[in-house]
């Protein structure tokens, strides 16, 4: 795994209700990743970016939602989430941009 890869598999932090109370109860960062990234690049990416540990990855697929858009069908893409646990004592603060 090249430096290069490692910086394009994450590519957004998921923001949600759910997000926020797995970071407060279990430890676990949520992250939008490439299509065909993998566990091991994903734990890989995260340890080099945030400087932490990561204890487990767990990845999975969500598919997009049928659409209208007029009288036509429409399908937005595809995307893959990954749930990142951390190891006891390590965080990512994503609220502390400045």
């Amino acid at each position: 795994m090249n430096k290069e890869r490692l910086m394009k598999v994450l590519v957004a932090p998921v923001i949600s209700e759910k997000a926020s109370r797995l970071a407060e109860n279990c430890n676990q960062v949520t992250f939008r990743v490439l299509t065909d990234a993998t566990k091991q690049e994903v734990a890989k990416a995260v340890e080099m970016l945030f400087e932490v540990e990561v204890d487990r990855v767990q990845i999975l697929n969500v598919k997009g939602k049928q659409k209208r858009h007029g009288q036509r069908l429409g399908k937005r893409q595809d995307w893959r989430k990954a749930y990142v646990r951390l190891k006891a004592g390590q965080d990512i603060d994503f609220g502390d941009a400045a």
